[in-house]
């Protein structure tokens, strides 16, 4: 039976990922919140100020990030929450590969770790994948240079710390702009010289790329 081409496996990979997150939501969440229904649900998540990503955008980020997820690479997840996406990138590069999962939550941090063990404590244990509390706009410089840096929060301005931290060659992708505002999903590349080429992909709505306290009261930058 043939391998399925490239286009079918990312395709594969989109509905692994929707159905996959779907699921681990419901774990993860639930020490949260919780709901007996979808409008219970959705009151609990206000009353919590909790927020989740749209699982197609975990989809489309490793899409874009594909190339560079390559079988030995280094990538970085600013903003780590489930650790689900962080996975998924582990998974990606390969035994010779590692990611680093970082969010400044340390609670969350703390839940992330225990999903992965459930699901395959090897990627924690072989140091593979890394999950840790810290302040995810000024990176983790004990990994540089990453191949690949995804950013699961809305940046106001572009970090310049992640921007340095990205290995030439290398890509990150992260929405810009501001909480509220206009916001989109933007691709970074560094050529081999150094030189960044910006592309912007969509408009998106990301909650702030923030610090922990404010995070924690709802509040922007």
């Amino acid at each position: 039976m043939p391998f399925p081409s490239l286009r079918g496996m990312l395709t594969m990979l989109r509905l692994s990922v929707i159905f996959l997150v779907g699921v681990l939501l419901v774990r993860t969440m639930a020490w949260t919140s919780s709901g007996n229904s979808h409008s219970q649900l959705v009151q609990n998540l206000k009353s919590y100020q909790a927020t989740i990503s749209a699982p197609q955008m975990h989809a489309y980020a490793l899409e874009c990030l594909n190339s560079h997820l390559y079988e030995g690479a280094r990538a970085l997840d600013v903003g780590s929450g489930s650790g689900y996406l962080t996975a998924c990138m582990a998974k990606m590069v390969g035994a010779t590969g590692t990611v680093v999962g970082i969010d400044h939550i340390q609670e969350l941090v703390e839940q992330s770790i225990r999903n992965v063990q459930s699901d395959n404590a090897t990627l924690l244990s072989s140091g593979r994948l890394t999950l840790i509390a810290g302040d995810g706009r000024r990176g983790y410089p004990e990994g540089a240079p990453y191949d690949a840096i995804h950013v699961g929060a809305a940046a106001a301005v572009v970090p310049q710390n992640l921007l340095d931290q990205l290995k030439p060659g290398g890509r990150m992708v992260v929405s810009v702009g501001v909480s509220g505002g206009s916001q989109s999903l933007q691709q970074f590349d560094k050529t081999l010289d150094g030189t960044i080429v910006r592309t912007t992909l969509m408009g998106v709505i990301y909650v702030p790329l923030t610090d922990r306290e404010k995070q924690l009261r709802g509040h922007d930058l």
